[in-house]
């Protein structure tokens, strides 16, 4: 299935918590796809200036539901609470 929705969510991360993050995003990527509604991919995209991690949902409903989750709430953002550098960006997007 392909994706009908994205969110996106950007994070300052300094190169010394990288790795931390990176573990994050491994950790929770297989439980994402299995457990979350309407859960279709999740990248992770690395820049000099941010990461991304970019979450493909069958819906724009299913996208904004993940953020409330528990597996968000209680482990992904607790994870990464503290490698942030800044408040993270989070945008979702419906494929046209």
């Amino acid at each position: 299935m392909s994706a009908k929705a994205y969110l996106e969510i950007t994070m300052v991360i300094n190169e010394a918590n990288r790795p931390a993050a990176a573990k994050v995003y491994n950790d929770y990527r297989q439980p994402f796809l299995t457990q979350i509604k309407g859960a279709v991919s999740k990248e992770l995209l690395i820049r000099n200036e941010d990461v991304q991690v970019l979450h493909g949902f069958d819906s724009v409903e299913n996208a904004k539901a993940y953020l409330s989750s528990d597996i968000f709430t209680s482990d992904v953002f607790i994870g990464l609470k503290p490698l942030l550098s800044a408040d993270p960006e989070v945008k979702i997007y419906s494929v046209a």
